[in-house]
């Protein structure tokens, strides 16, 4: 049995059988422990998520975000849908955040991208070389990552940036997918914030990598190595405080820290 369908034949989903309704998405890609094995390359498995409707409030809020808008933003079209991962099949390393920001992701389309949160990552990965400019703005702004793939636990924006644990494990077929997708190369993943980090070692339980008991505790910094049960390479997670306004703007996380969690990141990762 594939790591996908361990993973995701167990998750209890409160919304099954839920007729969502969506003004944005006319054909929906069906419920993500259905449809999330079913993709062959990452490619695929972006387009189905940018079609979920799994999670009624989560369309309902992300959507009413896109009619209602920001002032700052009243010309723009909000992109509105799930947001899917970004980055190269290839990756070795990858990086989990939270959700996509209301004004920021379900807005241009990409994660971390058009808030003040992306503006610190993105800064960060351009100075230690894994992005080709130091700005991600819109899905047309000629961005690339080099090594890297940029993914979520939850991939719809919620209210008050607080997905509930129902969506959570509603949401977590995709990054189960994601991950049985980035095998192949995939050395390191970069955690930002304790909610991913818990988010993220359920997957993994139930994936091709061993997770020691005690779970490893979330910190920055914290590295934990685990080993894989596929004879593969093992797994280096690391953690990094959220690049969350409130913590860069109070400095419990500096460009510099950043900066330091990546080039960890690239030096477990092999890729210099």
């Amino acid at each position: 049995m594939s790591p996908t369908v361990r993973a995701t034949g167990g998750v209890f989903c409160q919304f099954c059988g839920v007729d969502t309704s969506s003004e944005l998405i006319t054909n929906p890609s069906g419920h993500p422990a259905d449809a999330a094995p079913g993709a062959g390359h990452l490619a695929e498995l972006d387009e189905l998520v940018s079609r979920c409707t799994a999670c009624p409030r989560l369309v309902a809020w992300r959507e009413e975000v896109a009619r209602v808008k920001r002032a700052a933003f009243r010309d723009e079209e909000y992109w509105g849908r799930p947001v899917p991962g970004y980055g190269p099949a290839d990756a070795e390393i990858a990086i989990v955040g939270l959700a996509p920001a209301a004004h920021g992701g379900n807005r241009t389309g990409r994660i971390f991208t058009g808030d003040r949160s992306g503006d610190v990552l993105f800064r960060a990965l351009y100075d230690v070389g894994l992005a080709s400019q130091p700005e991600s703005v819109s899905l047309h702004d000629g961005l690339t990552l080099h090594h890297l793939r940029i993914t979520a636990p939850v991939h719809c924006a919620p209210p008050a940036n607080k997905p509930t644990p129902a969506e959570r494990d509603t949401c977590r077929p995709w990054l189960v997918r994601e991950l049985d997708l980035l095998r192949p190369t995939l050395k390191v993943v970069v955690v930002l914030g304790a909610f991913g980090w818990q988010a993220l070692l359920p997957v993994i339980a139930d994936a091709v990598w061993e997770v020691p008991r005690p779970r490893p505790k979330f910190g920055h910094l914290a590295h934990a190595e685990l080993p894989a049960t596929d004879a593969g390479s093992p797994l280096h997670l690391l953690g990094c405080y959220h690049v969350s306004q409130q913590n860069t703007f109070t400095g419990k996380l500096t460009p510099e820290m950043l900066r330091e969690v990546f080039d960890r990141a690239k030096q477990l990762s092999g890729i210099g």
